[in-house]
C-alpha cells in the first residue's frame, strides 16, 4: 500500500478511531486511519442519524466527566467546520416514582456542579404537554445536554483532519498473528501499512480481530431503532418544544424529530446476540409492535403516526459497559479501543484524548478501563 512508516496507524472510523486519530495527529505524529467500509459506515455503531450526549450516569461520576469534556469538543468541532452537529434539545431524564438511579444522577450533577433542575410531574405536563406522565414521579432536566447528529459529526471530523494531514483510505485488515512488536499490518488485498504504533478501533468487528482475547469480552447484541412521523403541522415533536429524553422506568429513550427525519424511539434493553456482517438489517414485526405500544402511550397524539424509518445496528457490549482502553497483552506496540456497550459515541473525544495519552505514557491507567477487569459474563452496570 504504501513504503511509508506512520507514527501511528489507526483501524476503525467510527467516534473512537476518528477521535483518537485527531488526538494523535494533534500532537504532531503522522497517522493513518483505515477503515474497511468508510467514517460512520451504516453498519458501524456510529453511523446512525443521531445518538444523545447527557451528562447523568447515576452514581457514576467518571462517565459524566467524560461528557462534560466531549461535549466541548464536540462543540468545538461545530463550529471549526461551520456545521450544526450538536442540538441542543436538552435532555430529560422521565423518572418512576421510586428511582434510585435518577435520584443517584442529580446527586452526581449536584456534586460536579453540572446545571439541571427536577421538575415535578404538573411541571412535566405544562413544559411538555405531548409527554403522558403515567407512572412517572418526577423528571431531571439538564438544559445543556442535547443530540449529536452522529453520522455527519465523524464524516466531518475525518474530513476536517485530513486537511490537517491526517492520511486516511479504505482498506480491510488481515488480523496479526504473531506476538511481541508489530511491525506492519497487512490488508486484503495483498499489501501492507508499517507504523510505530497500532490502534484498533473496531466496534463489534473487534471480537473477530481478535477472538482469543476479545471473543468472550465483546457481545454484540442487536439494537432496533424507529422513527414515527409527527402529525401534520405539528411542532411539538421537534426541538426546542421536545427535547432528548429517557424514560426511565421503560428503559426507552429518544431523541426529537431532527431535520425532518421523524421522532426517533428505541429500547436501551440489550438485544439478542448479532453479527455485525451477516445479521439481518431488518427490523422485526415485534420490536415495532412494542415501539408503537410505547410511542401510543407515551405521546398519545403518535399513536397513529407512520413510521417513516427503520434501522438495525448493533451494540458492543463489554461485561457491564466500561470501555476497553488498553493495551493488547501479547503486542508491545498495539492498542485496543472499544466496548462502547451503547453509551459510547458521545465520549469519542475524551477516549481519543486517554488513549493519545495512555500510547504517549503522559496520563495514569484508568482501571476501569483495563482489558483485565473485563468479566466474560454479561452484568450490565453502566446506563
Amino acid at each position: 500500500m504504501s513504503a511509508k512508516i506512520f507514527d501511528v496507524v489507526v483501524v476503525g472510523s467510527g467516534t473512537f478511531g476518528a477521535w483518537t486519530a485527531h488526538a494523535l495527529r494533534s500532537t504532531g505524529q503522522s497517522v493513518l486511519l483505515l477503515d474497511a467500509f468508510g467514517p460512520a459506515h451504516s453498519r458501524a455503531s456510529s453511523g446512525g442519524e443521531s445518538r444523545v450526549i447527557r451528562m447523568g450516569y447515576g452514581h457514576d461520576a467518571l462517565y459524566t466527566r467524560l461528557s462534560l469534556r466531549s461535549l466541548e469538543s464536540w462543540k468545538a468541532l461545530a463550529q471549526r467546520t461551520r456545521k450544526s452537529l450538536f442540538q441542543q434539545t436538552g435532555m430529560l431524564w422521565l423518572a418512576g416514582k421510586d428511582d434510585g438511579y435518577v435520584d443517584q444522577t442529580r446527586e452526581t450533577l449536584v456534586a460536579l456542579g453540572v446545571e439541571h433542575a427536577a421538575l415535578s410531574v404538573d411541571e412535566v405536563s405544562k413544559r411538555f404537554p405531548q409527554i403522558a406522565t403515567d407512572g412517572i414521579g418526577w423528571a431531571l432536566w439538564e438544559p445543556n445536554s442535547g443530540a449529536l447528529m452522529a453520522r455527519q459529526a465523524v464524516q466531518a471530523l475525518v474530513a476536517d483532519d485530513m486537511q490537517d494531514g491526517l492520511e486516511y483510505r479504505i482498506a480491510s485488515v488481515i488480523p496479526p498473528k504473531t506476538a511481541g512488536r508489530l511491525p506492519r499490518l497487512a490488508t486484503t488485498h495483498g499489501d501492507s501499512v508499517s507504523a510505530g504504533t497500532f490502534v484498533f478501533a473496531c466496534g463489534a468487528w473487534l471480537a473477530r480481530l481478535f477472538p482469543e482475547l476479545l471473543g468472550q469480552r465483546i457481545f454484540p447484541t442487536r439494537q432496533e431503532v424507529f422513527f414515527f412521523a409527527p402529525p401534520p403541522g405539528d411542532a411539538s415533536f421537534s426541538a426546542p418544544a421536545m427535547p432528548a429524553w429517557f424514560h426511565h422506568p421503560s428503559l426507552v429513550y429518544g431523541i426529537p424529530d431532527l431535520e425532518n427525519r421523524g421522532f426517533k424511539v428505541s429500547v436501551d434493553r440489550h438485544g439478542p446476540a448479532f453479527d455485525p456482517d451477516s445479521g439481518s438489517r431488518v427490523v422485526s414485526a415485534e420490536g415495532l409492535a412494542t415501539a408503537r405500544e410505547f410511542v401510543a402511550r407515551t405521546f398519545p397524539k403518535l399513536a397513529n403516526a407512520p413510521l417513516t424509518e427503520a434501522r438495525v445496528c448493533q451494540y458492543e457490549n463489554t461485561a457491564n459497559g466500561d470501555f476497553i482502553l488498553d493495551r493488547h497483552p501479547h503486542f508491545d506496540n498495539v492498542w485496543i479501543g472499544g466496548g462502547g456497550s451503547g453509551h459510547g459515541f458521545k465520549h469519542g473525544p475524551a477516549v481519543g484524548e486517554y488513549l493519545a495519552g495512555r500510547i504517549a505514557d503522559s496520563v495514569d491507567p484508568e482501571p476501569r478501563f483495563a482489558l483485565a477487569s473485563k468479566a466474560t459474563v454479561q452484568a450490565r452496570e453502566i446506563f
